[in-house]
């Protein structure tokens, strides 16, 4: 919302629908729900304040809002953090490979086969969306509300508005280069060391099962839907 108003004043119901034209739930988890809970709370805390209020035929009052001196400075410290200071962000894909050891290792062989192919699929969509977005006009891609100065109108989109899909592919290729790498070391150099892996798994799941008969428990897979947020 910040950077939005940054850009210029407007009003919530447009930075929901420039945040959708340009793709934005793809790289930043968005929730347009709450986006006018957003506004009011940045409004509260002087960071940006109403401009103007219309009203255009029967639609409803719409309020535009614009940035404060605050709201600008703030922006920028945020900016910083985001770009200079790496974080750690959990992947659900790291946290399957911290685990690995509970799968015997045809079948992890087998899943990481399957999730290269689908980041492979991924990568060709990646790379078709950008080059058929680079190869458009700015204005053939510029929102119904957005004013384009007479020298913008013939240019090519500029790359700097793409440079996050330009992130996700390169984390793509660096993917699918790791499974595809450890892949080949499990099958070709038996990496765990393979059977030192397949014993211990299949030490635990004999004695699970041995627990689960004498409990007379079932050893089915239960819904993860009914086990919550943390499984087992």
């Amino acid at each position: 919302m910040l950077a939005l108003t940054f850009e210029r004043p407007m009003h919530p119901y447009e930075m929901a629908a420039l945040l959708k034209q340009r793709h934005k739930h793809e790289s930043i988890k968005l929730r347009y729900g709450s986006l006018y809970t957003v506004i009011d709370l940045l409004s509260a805390q002087g960071l940006i304040e109403p401009m103007e209020t219309s009203r255009g035929g029967r639609r409803p009052e719409r309020t535009v809002y614009t940035l404060t001196p605050a709201g600008h400075a703030h922006l920028r410290d945020w900016m910083g953090d985001l770009l200079a200071t790496p974080a750690k962000e959990f992947s659900q894909f790291e946290a399957g490979l911290s685990l690995l050891a509970v799968l015997p290792p045809d079948e992890a062989v087998r899943l990481l086969r399957q999730r290269a192919a689908r980041i492979d699929e991924m990568i060709g969509q990646a790379k078709a969306m950008l080059a058929s977005v680079l190869g458009q006009p700015l204005s053939a891609l510029a929102g119904p509300d957005e004013q384009l100065e007479a020298p913008l109108l013939s240019q090519q989109f500029p790359a700097i508005f793409l440079v996050e899909s330009e992130y996700r592919l390169a984390l793509l290729n660096a993917e699918l280069a790791f499974v595809t790498d450890l892949v080949r070391r499990i099958t070709e150099e038996g990496w765990g060391p393979v059977d030192v892996w397949r014993n211990i798994q299949a030490t635990c799941e004999r004695d699970y099962r041995a627990r689960a008969a004498r409990h007379g428990e079932t050893t089915h897979r239960p819904d993860v839907h009914t086990v919550g947020s943390i499984e087992k």
